[in-house]
């Protein structure tokens, strides 16, 4: 059976390509996966979404030991990390650092966002005989003590 080839396309013909700005560039979403996956990441989301009151307290109860969620229960009802007035965009990570003391041990910080509002929020992640991270200890800048 005889097939036909087709000539190459010439230089112009092909679509226009798409620019819609509210869809992120593959490179983008790939890398806002990987970060997803680096726990100072997984645990600054939760805990802002905890700390913001989008979600309960006892939902972090299985990630969190010692006096870190008393700590939690006790920041949370004033919900710090709420969004900013009406209208305003929720709250997000802009970014998260980690510091490791020695091996189990992360010591990281998130810079929230919230409209025109930047709060620091310090956090510490153990891992634990399970081999799960949990955190272990909570600091919110600018709450009360």
């Amino acid at each position: 059976m005889h097939t036909k080839t087709r000539p190459a396309p010439r230089g112009g013909t092909a679509p226009p390509r798409r620019t819609d700005s509210r869809r992120p560039a593959p490179d983008q979403t790939a890398r806002r996966l990987a970060r997803e996956r680096l726990p100072r990441y997984w645990f600054a989301e939760r805990l802002l979404l905890t700390l913001s009151g989008q979600r309960p307290v006892h939902w972090m109860l299985g990630h969190t030991v010692g006096s870190a969620y008393d700590r939690l229960a006790e920041l949370a009802p004033e919900a710090p990390l709420r969004p900013a007035p009406p209208g305003r965009a929720a709250p997000v990570v802009r970014d998260c650092g980690e510091f490791r003391p020695r091996p189990g041990v992360i010591e990281a910080y998130a810079r929230i966002a919230s409209g025109d509002r930047l709060q620091a929020l310090a956090f510490r992640l153990e891992r634990c005989p399970d081999l799960r991270w949990r955190c272990s200890a909570v600091e919110l800048g600018g709450a009360r003590a």
